[in-house]
């Protein structure tokens, strides 16, 4: 039986962008699954004290920097330090992710196009017209998705998924579940693949 791996993202958050291929790529080679959980992360927040990166301290976001810089060299992923239109609500186009999951797909390519538009492309995520040709562009139906993404099924499962986050004691974006393990960040993939290997 396949490992689940139950990954809570956010599609604005550099660190899950970060990590993404490389959680992907670590899944494939162990043969786990990943189930991909776009989450209302100022909901998260606000339920276990975490903070937007515009009212956290000084230091604190000036230490964000240098890791971003960090794990941008260490990963080779393409990355603006300060993006165009950054903080963005992640929303509409975590909605129109989980409409294309809601037809079967599993959501991690269309929510990576997602990231890089915002950490590549300087695209505006929170814009409807960018929302639509980022997944049209992906070979979706986009207007569709999109329409598909605020019917009440969908924004169920957008609480849903926000709700199993807090139950789970997920503070934070990238979270990898497995089991009763938690892992919070890109910087414990190692440890993701070492439990995969032991599985």
């Amino acid at each position: 039986m396949s490992v689940l791996i139950e990954y809570f993202g956010g599609l604005s958050s550099p660190w899950t962008y970060l990590g993404h291929e490389r959680l992907v790529q670590i899944a494939e080679e162990a043969g786990a699954n990943i189930e991909f959980k776009l989450v209302d992360l100022p909901k998260v927040f606000s339920h276990t004290g975490g903070l937007p990166l515009d009212k956290r301290p000084p230091a604190r976001r000036a230490y964000r920097m240098q890791e971003l810089i960090r794990w941008r060299e260490a990963t080779g992923v393409p990355l603006h330090l300060e993006p165009k239109f950054f903080p963005v609500p992640h929303t509409k186009a975590a909605l129109t992710v989980i409409a294309a999951q809601s037809e079967g797909d599993n959501g991690l390519d269309l929510g990576l196009a997602y990231m890089q538009a915002v950490w590549m492309h300087n695209l505006d995520i929170n814009d409807t017209d960018t929302v639509i040709k980022v997944a049209t562009d992906r070979g979706f139906e986009g207007a569709r998705l999109f329409e598909k993404g605020h019917s009440k099924e969908i924004l169920d499962q957008y609480d849903t998924y926000t709700d199993q986050a807090i139950e789970k004691g997920v503070f934070g974006a990238p979270t990898y579940v497995i089991g009763d393990d938690i892992y919070w960040g890109q910087d414990r993939l190692d440890f993701v693949d070492k439990k995969l290997k032991r599985s």
